[in-house]
């Protein structure tokens, strides 16, 4: 089984001269839940090279199991550091995707064309798409053959607009994540905030905030297996 895990290459925080990124646990978390099954990953990100690190992810209140073995991890944080670019890579050669979240998604994966396209190659070949915390986002661009979109009548989970309001950020942002999934039709349903919330569509997974990443992973490779085995 073979993997993509697409993350944001954007670094700013609107106009507020603070840093943003990936958020550390949404990716070390299921990197580490899917590669500990023998899962292969590449990573990519629309610039290549080193995806930006939301500094607030790397804060002692923010640390899990995942993260502290990432911060130990010297080959993972090699291979990070070399993201392939978004436009070089294909949903042929994967079988599933996976976007860790961040606040950096919000500002350019959710309407950057190369993802876009990739997600809807994804789903035109029948294989999984996941997304965590703002990632859902990068879906909000996503349209279906017959150009509805993706997330249309579909269960959906995301950042909600409480856990925006907690890190006081709503008048920063570009969007609402649980505003837009709504807007755009999708089932949106969410958890309490901070705890683990993941919904499964198909082979659409979403999940709602950091605790949800490892939980959306898990799905996410129980899909694999289903497909693994009624493939041999």
């Amino acid at each position: 089984m073979k993997v993509l895990f697409v993350l944001t290459s954007h670094d700013k925080l609107g106009d507020t001269g603070k840093k943003t990124g990936f958020w550390v646990e949404e990716f070390a978390a299921p990197y580490y839940t899917l590669a500990d099954e023998g899962v292969k990953i590449d990573l990519a990100s629309p610039k290549g090279g080193q995806p930006p690190i939301d500094p607030k992810s790397t804060e002692p209140d923010a640390q899990t199991p995942a993260t502290r073995r990432f911060y130990e991890d010297e080959d993972l944080q090699h291979k990070l550091s070399r993201t392939k670019k978004l436009s070089d890579v294909r949903a042929e050669d994967y079988d599933a995707v996976f976007y860790p979240g961040g606040h950096g998604p919000l500002w350019d994966l959710a309407t950057d064309k190369e993802s876009i396209k990739l997600i809807e190659d994804f789903v035109k070949l029948q294989k999984p798409v996941a997304a965590v915390c703002h990632a859902p986002a990068v879906l909000t661009g996503v349209k279906t053959a017959s150009g509805e979109p993706l997330v249309k009548g579909k269960k959906v989970a995301g950042f909600t607009n409480s856990e925006e309001d907690a890190v006081q950020l709503t008048d920063i942002v570009p969007f609402l994540v649980e505003d837009k999934l709504k807007e755009l039709g999708g089932n949106y349903s969410k958890g309490g905030d901070w705890q683990p919330h993941v919904v499964t569509d198909g082979l659409l997974i979403t999940g709602q905030n950091p605790a949800s990443s490892e939980p959306a992973a898990e799905e996410l490779l129980k899909i694999l297996k289903k497909q693994n085995v009624s493939a041999s």
